[in-house]
């Protein structure tokens, strides 16, 4: 294939020298545009998550998990962090994405091909011959992703981020839309795999039509060796990660069945989407900055810092005042058929208190390319995950989800100390700037709990959910910005987003 590219329309989305002229303010319009558009996308999310809850049964969700949980891993191998390592590499070329482009759609093709091999194991291991079809549909979908794989990342490279936002809306949009009309046409549990392979559909055919870039054929020793090699650790990583955080759905759909299961992994998924709506948009911000300033430290430090400082600042009071309305959230949100979820969400909740301040350090072994190291903390954090799984499954969901919080929280300091090794960041830094975020948000919440108490459950459950968000809202800002003198900082932040 003859390269139609010439060497100005190929700086467009490999150079990124533009970029940190600019970067500060580059960085804080991309996290207005993401934090923008996951509000959105919180509000479609949860609004899917209300209707179709109500469409469908725990069984559904659990029948679907039981494939998720197996597929989500050799879904794994389809990227192969090419994509990370196309935006963190310093400088690239149309020769070596082509070639990863190709590496990519090959990759996608095998992970199809197994998939459609595993499907009757599945149904076996879990003696649910409807896995087979769910198994089977949702392999055409890898392929479609992983045309899109490359294109993404260019667009992240070059932080067109109102292009990518604009583009996951879409695709989540049409994709809900037609979760509900499956749902509502009596279509079950193939409702949320309808859903699936229409957000594969459009957010590829999207991101094509949002990034120009087409590939020529692949080029032998274009030197994508050592993005190969640095994919490799990030996919060794997502491996043993993606294991051991769903092992859990896989042992108690064996072990304890699909109602079981979709309880536990319904307020495991309510539990992470406020959290994945915040983490989500500045991690895709964080990543791109950060590893344009990699070889600057106080630089580094400086960005890092900020970052996690607004992820704590966002994430933490959700979750202290989420594990005090957990039953009436629930009962809200999904209906009585849903309650036995509330004593799991909470639990669950424990330990979203501080994973996404370890989230966070992917972000430097990422932005860094130190993803080997990376690889090694996933060994151990994963061994120790597992395990707890184990020790709790004998006490049904309840008993795997306690396990986990313990588990998690053990790691917390370990975590982020190992990752800012050989960086200009101290554990000292990090505990200075979450530590106002951690108090303000234990103390609203405690009172927020004093209040539920008086009421009593005297109140309509929407009118109490208004009063103890209003009330956490007011104490926690309060808190935040005269107690800790948080306010210039905060505000400041705000005033340039609404730039």
């Amino acid at each position: 294939m003859k390269n139609l590219y010439s060497s100005g329309e190929k700086n467009q989305y490999f150079c990124t020298d533009h970029l940190k002229k600019d970067l500060k303010n580059r960085s804080i319009r991309g996290g207005a545009v993401t934090m923008i558009a996951q509000v959105f996308k919180f509000s479609l999310n949860l609004i899917s998550n209300v209707v179709l809850a109500r469409l469908l049964t725990p069984q559904d969700y659990g029948i679907v998990g039981m494939v998720t949980a197996i597929t989500g891993f050799v879904t794994l191998f389809k990227d192969l962090g090419l994509s990370t390592a196309t935006v963190q590499k310093e400088e690239i070329n149309h020769q070596q994405v082509s070639t990863l482009f190709w590496v990519n759609i090959a990759l996608s093709v095998a992970t199809a091909f197994i998939t459609v091999a595993i499907a009757p194991v599945l149904a076996w291991f879990y003696d649910q011959p409807r896995l087979l079809g769910i198994t089977l549909a949702l392999a055409s979908g890898f392929i479609i992703s992983g045309f899109g794989v490359q294109h993404t990342a260019l667009l992240n490279r070059q932080m067109q981020y109102k292009a990518l936002m604009f583009n996951d809306l879409l695709s989540m949009a049409l994709g809900i839309v037609a979760a509900i009309a499956a749902a509502l046409f009596g279509l079950g549990y193939w409702a949320l795999v309808i859903m699936l392979l229409v957000c594969a559909v459009v957010n590829t055919v999207g991101v094509w039509m949002s990034c120009d870039w087409r590939p020529s054929l692949p080029v032998g020793r274009s030197g994508i060796g050592s993005m190969l090699a640095f994919g490799g650790h990030l996919t060794g990583f997502g491996t043993i990660n993606y294991f051991a955080r769903n092992l859990d759905n896989i042992l108690i759909g064996r072990y304890w069945g699909a109602e079981q299961l979709g309880l536990y992994a319904k307020a495991y998924q309510l539990l992470l989407l406020p959290l994945t709506q915040i983490s989500t948009p500045i991690a895709r911000v964080a990543i791109p900055t950060l590893s344009r300033v990699q070889q600057e430290p106080q630089q580094f430090r400086y960005y890092y810092l900020k970052a996690i400082a607004i992820v704590a600042f966002l994430t933490m009071p959700t979750v202290t005042f989420l594990v005090i309305v957990s039953e009436e959230m629930i009962e809200l949100l999904l209906g009585s058929q849903w309650n036995g979820t509330a004593e799991l969400f909470r639990v669950l909740s424990i330990s979203a208190l501080v994973q996404p301040i370890c989230h966070t350090t992917a972000w430097l072994y990422v932005s860094t390319g130190r993803a080997d190291r990376m690889f090694k903390w996933g060994l151990f954090s994963s061994s120790l995950v597992v395990t707890s799984f184990f020790v709790g499954l004998p006490h049904q969901a309840s008993g795997v989800a306690l396990a986990y919080a313990i588990a998690m929280l053990l790691q917390t300091v370990p975590c982020i100390y190992f990752a800012i090794q050989g960086t200009a960041i101290t554990m000292l830094d990090v505990l200075q700037t979450i530590q106002p975020t951690f108090v303000s948000s234990v103390v609203a919440s405690a009172i927020v709990f004093a209040i539920k108490i008086i009421i009593n459950a005297s109140l309509p459950i929407w009118i109490t959910v208004i009063i103890y968000s209003v009330v956490m809202t007011i104490v926690y800002l309060l808190l935040m910005f005269y107690v800790f003198g948080k306010k210039s900082f905060y505000l400041g932040l705000l005033r340039n987003f609404q730039k």
